[in-house]
């Protein structure tokens, strides 16, 4: 790192072997995102939490860790932001939402656990929507304060962006980490549904929920979902095999030139122009990589699908939560939680017979593809209302359950980012980011 090189600028992976190396300390490291979030997130508003004396305080444990000699965790002294819904010992989770405020939970999430066992520092807690739903928090976007920054991990998507922490953590149940990556600017990645533990994170789906990452590389996102990955018998979705191999899978060279989809989707239209335009010339670069694929007809009925999986499971976990504090739900949600109310059980068993039948199709589409090329959100961040953006383009791969990946590849027509999402088999994370790598490199190779 030179002398004029401001510690934030590191990306995760460049931070951790520095640290390793004694190149950079933690405390700096720590100090230098406390000093960026000063200077910057009285616009920005991506925090929702911090305690920048027990930050310190695990900087300063990791330092005299690596001094001592023992052994060093992958993100050793590497500061992380934790989605307001991920619980973290000592530290508030408000889950974005009056209902909880004071909250203080007393055991780590899993995710926490693994986070603090590879040596991470947790800096503190990123603002999320209404219980990680649809009604916004402040948070702003980076690149046009106008603008939103997506959501529900809006905290955690622009605080990457703004370069206040290398990385941090988020949920997806629909869009809510692909989209505010896309919007933001940053790398997105939501692993396989079941290779991450969901415990200790508020639950608004047990079919849905997925946890996911944001960082300012590929290989950032690889080297945290490593960290994360991990059977945990105590959630559902856990699966009880190894875990794919995500760092190793980035950095691996594909045996063959990757073939990839482009799936003619049934709500192509809701994209914007500049986003069209943008992917008509991406698809022109990679050429014969990519094939044009009709979506089968029962696409068009899948997005229903999610909305009715959603909303009927979280109406079901936070039943009580809802009926004792409904003065306090906004009248955003309100209309929601009543229209979730009067799904039937029936309507609900057979949403979980087509997200079935939907991870059965995309098993044998990825016989032939290594990913599906598709847009990551519309098109640019919309203007700051009382939604974070459409979520259209990420339904049908979070309802699947697939691992995908938003990446920084375009800008629209006001300058904003619009992001490129690829997406995978299940279990296939590894070949998904070995995947991208290839596509970053092809791409930059053809505008050298």
């Amino acid at each position: 790192m030179t002398a004029q090189q401001d510690p934030v600028q590191l990306t995760a992976s460049e931070a951790a072997r520095k640290i390793r190396e004694g190149l950079v300390t933690s405390t700096d490291l720590v100090k230098a995102c406390l000093a960026r979030i000063e200077a910057t997130d009285g616009q920005l508003k991506a925090w929702a939490h911090l305690d920048p004396e027990h930050a310190l305080a695990q900087a300063s444990e990791m330092d005299t860790i690596r001094q001592a000699g023992r052994p060093l965790g992958s993100l050793h002294g590497v500061p992380v932001g934790l989605k307001d819904i991920i619980d973290s010992k000592g530290l508030p989770a408000e889950r974005g939402s009056p209902i909880f405020a004071g909250r203080v939970p007393e055991e780590d999430a899993a995710v926490t656990e693994r986070l603090r066992d590879a040596g991470a520092v947790i800096l503190g807690k990123t603002k999320t929507t209404e219980v990680a739903f649809v009604h916004p928090t402040d948070t702003v976007n980076p690149h046009n304060v106008k603008h939103t920054p997506g959501g529900s991990s809006s905290g955690s998507a622009a605080a990457v962006a703004a370069y206040q922490i290398p990385l941090a953590l988020g949920t997806q149940t629909n869009g809510s980490v692909i989209r505010p990556a896309s919007f933001c600017g940053v790398y997105g990645f939501k692993p396989t549904r079941g290779v991450i533990s969901r415990e200790g994170v508020l639950q608004t789906s047990i079919s849905l929920d997925q946890i996911g990452v944001f960082a300012r590389s590929a290989e950032d996102t690889a080297l945290i979902a490593d960290v994360l990955k991990g059977y945990d018998q105590r959630d559902a979705k856990s699966y009880p095999r190894p875990r794919p191999a995500m760092i190793e899978g980035y950095h691996a060279d594909p045996p063959a030139e990757p073939a990839l989809a482009w799936i003619d989707l049934p709500f192509a239209y809701r994209m914007s122009a500049d986003a069209v335009a943008g992917f008509e010339e991406l698809r022109g670069e990679l050429g014969t990589r990519v094939e044009m694929v009709p979506a089968p007809p029962a696409f068009a009925g899948l997005v229903e699908t999610q909305r009715i999986l959603h909303e009927y499971e979280i109406c079901q976990h936070l039943q009580e939560t809802f009926e004792a504090h409904w003065d306090q739900i906004s009248d955003t949600l309100k209309p929601v939680i009543d229209r979730g109310r009067k799904i039937t059980h029936t309507a609900y068993e057979d949403a979980l017979a087509q997200m079935q039948a939907s991870e059965d199709f995309f098993h044998a589409f990825f016989m032939d593809y290594d990913a599906i090329l598709t847009p990551a959100a519309s098109g640019e961040a919309p203007v700051l209302g009382p939604t974070t953006g459409d979520p259209i383009f990420c339904t049908l791969w979070t309802l699947a359950g697939l691992p995908s990946l938003s990446m920084p590849l375009m800008v629209g027509e006001t300058g904003l980012p619009i992001g490129v999402q690829i997406v995978g088999a299940q279990e296939e994370d590894g070949r998904l980011l070995r995947t991208a790598r290839w596509l970053i490199a092809r791409l930059q190779a053809n505008a050298a």
